[in-house]
Parts: structure tokens; C-alpha cells; sequence
């Protein structure tokens, strides 16, 4: 590969590589497609599995110095990914990797006629800093963690986690992390399958990070002030950078299934919006308690589920619930959040979905499922307290209509409204000009491009 600053008449190139599963590349792509109005004399190469690129390409922004690339994803033309075994895809993906990027970016460089000045990676592609090294001259490689601060702490600091089982279930001897308990911990972290082709990925993360040149983080100062602390002192340079969908928004998609028609008709601040975003969903006996306690609830809803998962709800249900409830198979989410009709989420607690929360001041109903979530829940309902978590890990129809009650009903759920509100005004203020946010998107520009900031329009 090649590397420089480009020479006279070429155009200098930034590599961005994806990690081309759930919600990951959508926020990466978002970033990309923010930075090449800002360095117009730079050609930006998305570097993604052409399964996950065709899904992006729709959305598009058509910037002429951002380009995609397809590189092999290791799986059998005929495959289709399962849900149940996620953990093979990634793995038929790492087997390739890096060799397939490493050529996705020499088909970039060869395209533009010009060098690769930097690199920039989704976190999990913890090798790209080696593909950087390779270059030959100092090139930096910038990583976007697009999950939250505190899961990112954890990586980060595994080997002392794993070192500390059994020793004390509360994490308050990491910065920022008082009151997380081992119990809320992903799995392959400090219990599960410790040698996974997941747990080795992100335990081999969090020891290359802090070669990174600058991770950027999609969060905001303020939300998480003691872990970023650490961040600052642990990282070269560290960026928050969020809430990505204030900072780069995605385009907008026409509602196609009405469902913001139908919030219109609805009183402020009374309907339950259900959303486990793409690829989990509870367990199906979870799934059938949570539609009885909807519907003994009494409170309008509107659930975003795929239609193949309708066969799960309890025998009736949509019959019963048609003139209660609307079940979609799908939503602008981040748009139904912000209607003033939506009073309170009921999540998986994805990252994604968290800060989406927010962006409507909407408190939140806990049901993480696998990874970072039940990190995020513990936050949510402990920390920032924000929304209600279950005390069973599973769900019960007399839980649901409990935490109903509480968000719509009771002081206790106002006092959790005015806390989320709160919070989005602090991100409001992050991502205005001069806030942190936007000098660290700043900032980030001046790092992988090597040239001063070009406002866009």
C-alpha cells in the first residue's frame, strides 16, 4: 500500500472500514458522509461487505468524494445470516480479515490516483492500526466507538475485571462505574465463553485502542463525566463525538406504514412505543407478557415488529388491541421519539436507541437482551435514572403494567421525564457550534485530512 500527503494533481485519500454487521456500519456510514463536505479536496473510500454496502448505497448522500468499495465477507454466496448464530458470520468475516481490507484499500488507492493519508475504522476492526502502520510513513488511524462510554470501559479494562471476579459485584473501582454490577457485564467479558470469536475480538480491542491516534466516541460531555476523565488521561486523543444522529444526521425516510398519522391523533405524552430494533428481539414467552401487559394496561401503543414475529403474540391480541394499539413492521424510529404523543420506550436498550430516547426527552422501560445493553439499562434506570428496569430478568405482565405505570403516572415518572429532557438540552448544546461535539468533529477533520476545517453548507 502507499501512503503521503498525494502530489500534484492527485487527490488524497482517507480509507473508512466497516464492520459490516447490526447497526454498525449505519453510524459509520453517517460520520462518512458528514466529513468529505468538510474536506472537499479529499476522497473518502467506504470499505464495507457489498451485502452491507447495498443496504448504505440506498441511503446514499451522493457526495462526490466519498465512494464505496466491496470486500469479501468470508461467507458462502448462498448464506443467509441467522439470527440464533450471529456469531458465525462474524466469524466467517474475521477469517478474512485483514487481508480483505488491506485489498479493498489498494483498489481505493488505485481508483483515486492518490496516497492514503489516514485511516479511519469501526473500533471492533481492532488490526486497522497495523493496515495504518503498513503505509510506511506515520498515517493516523481514528477509531469510532458507536456504542457508550461505559461498555467501551469495560473492554478496556477487562483484564483487571477478569482479575477481580468474585471479589467484589460492584464495578466503583473503575472511574465512573459505581453502582454497574458484574451481573451487568456482556457476556465473554469476566463469564460465558471467554475464547469466543466475539470475547477475543473485543478483549484484542481494548488492548490496541490506546494506539489509536484519536477514538471518537458517540457520546457527549456531560453524560458520562468520570469515565471520559479517564478516557482523556487513558487515550492519546479522545473525542466525543455525539449524539451522531444530532451531529450527522441519517436522511430522512418517508413514513411509509402512517404510523406518525396515527400518533397525530393522540393525546401529549400518553402512548408506549415498542422497539427492539433490527436483530434481537426478547424471548418468545417475554414477548407474549409484554403484549398481555399492554393490553391490560389499558395505554395506547405503537410496537415496531416484524411481521414474522407476530405469530409469537398472545392468540387475538391484535384483534383485541386494534383499537388501542397499531403493531408495524417498521418505524422512523428516531421521528416517533420526538413525537410529543410518545411517553415512554420500551427498548432493548441499544445504544443507538438510547441516545434516540433522548432526542424526545422520553423515559425508557428496560429490556436489554444481549451485549452492552443490560450495561446501558443499569444506567438508565440507576444512574441517570431515566427510565425503570425489571427486577426479574425476565418479563412478566405484571411488570410491564408496573413500569407503565410508573413512567405515565406516577411523580416519580415526571421526575424521570424532566432528567431525560435535561440531558438532551446538555447534547442540544454539545452539538452547536462551539460546543464540544461539533469543535471535536472539528478537530477530526484536521486529523484525518491533514488540512484545516471547510465549513459546510
Amino acid at each position: 500500500m502507499e501512503a503521503g500527503n498525494g502530489v500534484k494533481g492527485q487527490q488524497s485519500h482517507v480509507a473508512v472500514l466497516a464492520f459490516p454487521f447490526g447497526s454498525h456500519p449505519a453510524v459509520l456510514h453517517a460520520l462518512a458522509c458528514r466529513l468529505p463536505a468538510a474536506a472537499p479536496h479529499v476522497a473518502f473510500s467506504f470499505v464495507n461487505s457489498a451485502k452491507s454496502n447495498a443496504t448504505l448505497a440506498a441511503v446514499d448522500s451522493a457526495s462526490p468524494n466519498l465512494k464505496f468499495y466491496d470486500v469479501d465477507d468470508g461467507c458462502p454466496a448462498d448464506s443467509t445470516f441467522d439470527l440464533r448464530k450471529p456469531e458465525e458470520e462474524i466469524d466467517n468475516f474475521m477469517r478474512v480479515t485483514p487481508g480483505n481490507f488491506r485489498e479493498g484499500m489498494e483498489e481505493a488507492v488505485r481508483s483515486t490516483g492518490g496516497a492514503t493519508i489516514s485511516v479511519i475504522s469501526d473500533c471492533f476492526l481492532w488490526f486497522a492500526g497495523d493496515l495504518a502502520a503498513e503505509l510506511g510513513v506515520p498515517v493516523p488511524w481514528v477509531g469510532l466507538w458507536n456504542g457508550g462510554p461505559r461498555s467501551l470501559s469495560v473492554h478496556l479494562y477487562t483484564d483487571l475485571l477478569r482479575e477481580t471476579v468474585g471479589v467484589d459485584d460492584d464495578l466503583g473501582f473503575l472511574p465512573g462505574m459505581a453502582g454497574t454490577r458484574l451481573r451487568d457485564l456482556p457476556g465473554g467479558v469476566v463469564s460465558g465463553n471467554l475464547n469466543s470469536v466475539f470475547a477475543r475480538l473485543l478483549h484484542r480491542m481494548g488492548l490496541e485502542l490506546p494506539r489509536a491516534s484519536a477514538p471518537v466516541i458517540n457520546t457527549f460531555e456531560g453524560l458520562d463525566p468520570a469515565v471520559l476523565i479517564d478516557f482523556h488521561a487513558k487515550f492519546k486523543r479522545c473525542l466525543p463525538l455525539g449524539p451522531l444522529n444530532l451531529l450527522c444526521p441519517p436522511p430522512l425516510r418517508p413514513d411509509s406504514t402512517g404510523c406518525l398519522e396515527w400518533l397525530d391523533r393522540l393525546a401529549h405524552g400518553e402512548v408506549v412505543y415498542i422497539g427492539f430494533g433490527s436483530f434481537a428481539i426478547p424471548p418468545p414467552a417475554e414477548l407474549a407478557e409484554l403484549a398481555e401487559g399492554l393490553e391490560a394496561s389499558g395505554t395506547p401503543f405503537l410496537w415496531s415488529l416484524k411481521e414474522k414475529f407476530w405469530t409469537l403474540l398472545p392468540a387475538g391480541f391484535l384483534a383485541r388491541t386494534a383499537g388501542l394499539g397499531l403493531v408495524t413492521t417498521w418505524t422512523p424510529q428516531l421521528r416517533v421519539l420526538e413525537h410529543p404523543a410518545v411517553g415512554v420506550f420500551v427498548t432493548h436498550c441499544g445504544w443507538n436507541s438510547v441516545l434516540e430516547s433522548l432526542s424526545g426527552g422520553v423515559p425508557m422501560v428496560c429490556c436489554p437482551i444481549l451485549g452492552d445493553q443490560h450495561i446501558n439499562a443499569r444506567a438508565i434506570s440507576h444512574t441517570w435514572e431515566i427510565g425503570v428496569a425489571f427486577l426479574k430478568k425476565t418479563m412478566t405482565k405484571d411488570e410491564v403494567t408496573k413500569a407503565l405505570h410508573v413512567v405515565l403516572r406516577t411523580a416519580e415518572g415526571k421526575k424521570m421525564k424532566e432528567r431525560a429532557c435535561a440531558l438532551w438540552a446538555v447534547a442540544l448544546q454539545q452539538v452547536q457550534p462551539g460546543g464540544s461535539s461539533s469543535e471535536n468533529l472539528r478537530a477530526l477533520v484536521a486529523i484525518v485530512s491533514a488540512s484545516r476545517w471547510v465549513a459546510s453548507e
